[in-house]
């Protein structure tokens, strides 16, 4: 080697260290900003499915004095819909837009977070005066205020003004009408929750814990108009939200060998049989005995607005079995059967705004013309049939729409590369 060549290799040798004491740091970097958590690939139709059948229970339960009822979950344990509805909720949400902020930052998935909750916004809105040109036409048209005071409109009635405005506020919302504003409020508060999701999940689960431990001991929740507090609180049910979004990001595998505990199993039939036999005595009196007073005073009330801890438990003791005996690549997800609740599950939104509708119209006919159980049966099947129909119609413009665009794309590659796609 020469003297020239030898001199000129000093001179890079700092400049060397120093690009590699650069490059390490970079990495280093990059190691405490990158996730600690790795996503799931690949749909789970589990989700769809199960959110699909929650739709169907929710639009049932709306019906008053419908005896469908007797076959949803509310009437044989602590939990309903409702829990399964937003656990899953904050499962996809964790999953769709955990992806985002993993490829695309902070900024850019926060937003996507915030345009959705704008979307489901406008869907509230929307619906809500479709609601309530509904609700007052049909007491105007029969001539029964009854039906604006049981769906709870009796102030948009007298001042529509006021009630308009603090609809928008989210603070006015008519009987069945509740969920929606919690999947807002829900999203709002997601950005910040997912990003700790991803790096401290158990930091962040716990930290949800806190913040619905608080709630309770504070009594903290939304105030409603005119009166009262909101009927899901929020600060309560995030909780459910948070779990099924640690569930998504890596929760779910975590707990798969102690799902799959025989104890665990045996734990959990034991309390749905505790849940059923404490709530048939709600319905009927010969069984009140199930439930002496020591124990009807150390578990009532069982509270839904702040998703009590026994509701909380008995949504987990039926996520535990399910998960047991519905694994991610069960047969059944594919057979035709369970199509209509799984493309239901895959048009949440629209399938539960429609259902607010019909289960309105459900209540309006059985109480306007005596319904027995063979109309309220035709009812609520025919409910469920519109909203499988609107489903797949919905499904079908989805795949038109793909495979216009994939048409389109194709085109576009041909003309740029000089010849037909």
């Amino acid at each position: 080697m020469s003297g020239g060549s030898g001199f000129t290799s000093l001179l890079r040798w700092p400049a060397a260290i120093a690009n590699g004491k650069a490059a390490r740091l970079g990495a280093a970097a990059t190691r405490a900003a990158a996730p600690a958590v790795t996503l799931p690939s690949g749909r789970d139709l589990r989700l769809d499915l199960f959110r699909g059948i929650a739709l169907w229970l929710i639009f049932l339960d709306h019906i008053p004095e419908n005896v469908v009822n007797w076959f949803t979950i509310r009437n044989y344990g602590f939990s309903d819909a409702t829990e399964i509805f937003i656990f899953i909720s904050g499962y996809t949400a964790a999953f769709v837009y955990g992806r985002a902020m993993n490829e695309r930052g902070f900024i850019v998935s926060s937003a996507r977070i915030l345009r959705r909750a704008w979307q489901i916004y406008v869907a509230h809105i929307f619906l809500f005066t479709i609601f309530m040109a509904e609700i007052a036409y049909v007491a105007a048209t029969f001539d029964n205020p009854l039906y604006a005071e049981e769906m709870n409109i009796l102030g948009f009635l007298k001042q529509p003004d006021v009630t308009i405005f603090q609809a928008l506020l989210l603070k006015f919302k008519p009987v069945n009408m509740d969920v929606l504003p919690l999947y807002i409020v829900l999203l709002l508060l997601f950005p910040p929750m997912l990003f700790l999701l991803l790096r401290q999940p158990a930091l962040a689960l716990i930290g949800s814990a806190i913040v619905y431990v608080l709630a309770l001991h504070y009594d903290i929740n939304i105030p409603a108009y005119p009166n009262g507090v909101w009927l899901f609180n929020p600060f309560a049910w995030q909780l459910l939200f948070v779990f099924g979004a640690w569930c998504a990001i890596g929760g779910a595998q975590r707990l798969d060998a102690f799902l799959r505990s025989r104890i665990v199993l045996a734990v959990a039939v034991v309390y749905l049989l505790f849940g059923l036999g404490v709530t048939l005595t709600w319905h009927f009196d010969s069984l009140t005995f199930l439930v002496p007073n020591w124990l009807g005073e150390l578990i009532y009330p069982i509270d839904k607005t702040n998703l009590d801890v026994l509701r909380f438990a008995h949504f987990l003791a039926l996520a535990a079995i399910t998960v047991r005996f519905v694994p991610r690549d069960w047969p059944g997800l594919k057979w035709r059967i369970m199509q209509p609740a799984i493309r239901c599950g895959q048009h949440s939104l629209e399938i539960f705004c429609l259902g607010v509708f019909l289960a309105f119209a459900g209540q309006f006919i059985i109480s306007q013309f005596s319904g027995g159980p063979l109309i309220q049966t035709a009812i609520s099947l025919a409910g469920i049939l519109i909203m499988i129909a609107t489903a797949s119609l919905l499904t079908w413009y989805k795949n038109m729409e793909g495979r216009t665009q994939q048409k389109r794309a194709q085109t576009a590659q041909g003309t740029l590369a000089g010849g037909e796609a």
